[in-house]
């Protein structure tokens, strides 16, 4: 095979497995990565509706990195019986409605669990 076709070979795929790596690190630096195992398209818990909401708090949580970390706080808080949560990874926080009296404890544990810091509850 003639050398310059080859050579020429050699950097036309270098150059394609650049760009599989910048599209990966670029979706990753902007959180749709799927950094904490899994893939991004994890199935969410459907929130519980309320006739009555009884009480609303914002929980501020460190360590989302991505979408797929906001997808397991977002399922881990709706499974708890008489609430309702809405996680935003950008802004590192949960509005939980509760439709029941809740321990709070009970709410941050199933963050920590997860391996998340839970900073405030108010």
């Amino acid at each position: 095979m003639n050398p310059i076709l080859s050579n020429a070979l050699i950097i036309l795929f270098m150059v394609f497995l650049l760009a599989l790596s910048l599209k990966s690190a670029i979706s990753h630096f902007k959180g749709e990565g799927s950094c904490c195992g899994g893939g991004s398209g994890i199935r969410l818990i459907k929130p519980q509706k309320f006739d009555n909401v009884i009480a609303e708090k914002t929980m501020t949580i460190e360590g989302m990195v991505c979408e797929n970390c906001a997808g397991r706080v977002h399922n881990a808080l709706n499974s708890i019986e008489g609430i309702s949560a809405k996680v935003n990874r950008s802004k590192g926080q949960a509005v939980i409605k509760f439709g029941q009296p809740v321990d709070d404890e009970k709410i941050i544990r199933s963050v920590t669990d997860l391996g998340y810091k839970v900073t405030e509850m108010t």
